[in-house]
């Protein structure tokens, strides 16, 4: 019924959204998110270096914070956000602790912090690169415009206030 590399989503009001240029940027988003390393991969003959490898991200429900984490962040900032994900070793800049949030950033909300991060960057630059993308923009283009891209920042930045060191 749709084109090859289109995406379908149904928007808050319950209207289909087809987007080739969504497409396009899952695509990219799959290849810079779905980073993993084989270099001591499995089934795979043992390497010096690591190798970089490329994978498709997966679609994530806008509602749920943990799960775009988990498919949008992990590969960087590790699956119990720490900073140890499997792409680590490509990257310039290593990640920060995202757990240890609100102790650095403290007495400005963890979420507003992720929030302000996603949308604008940091002073360091990393954000807005192709290591680490400004994620409004991204979110907003992928699946339903501007309110279904605020709906993600604010469930992911929710979640990553989840996680902090008690």
């Amino acid at each position: 019924m749709f084109p090859e590399n289109t995406i379908m989503e149904k928007n808050y009001a319950g209207k289909s959204v087809v987007s080739k240029v969504g497409a396009v940027l899952v695509l990219i988003a799959g290849l810079l998110l779905g980073v993993l390393f084989i270099g001591r991969g499995i089934g795979m003959s043992q390497t010096k270096d690591p190798i970089l490898k490329v994978v498709a991200v997966s679609y994530s429900q806008p509602e749920s914070g943990k799960q775009m984490y988990q498919d949008y962040c992990a590969v960087c900032h590790g699956m119990n956000g720490k900073g140890n994900g499997p792409a680590v070793q490509f990257l310039k800049t290593p990640p920060p602790d995202l757990t240890t949030m609100d102790k650095r950033y403290y007495p400005t909300s963890v979420a507003s912090k992720v929030s302000a991060v996603l949308r604008s960057g940091t002073a360091s630059r990393v954000h807005g690169t192709v290591a680490m993308p400004l994620w409004e923009s991204l979110f907003s283009s992928l699946h339903g415009g501007d309110q279904v891209g605020a709906l993600r920042i604010r469930n992911l930045s929710e979640y990553v206030e989840s996680i902090q060191k008690k």
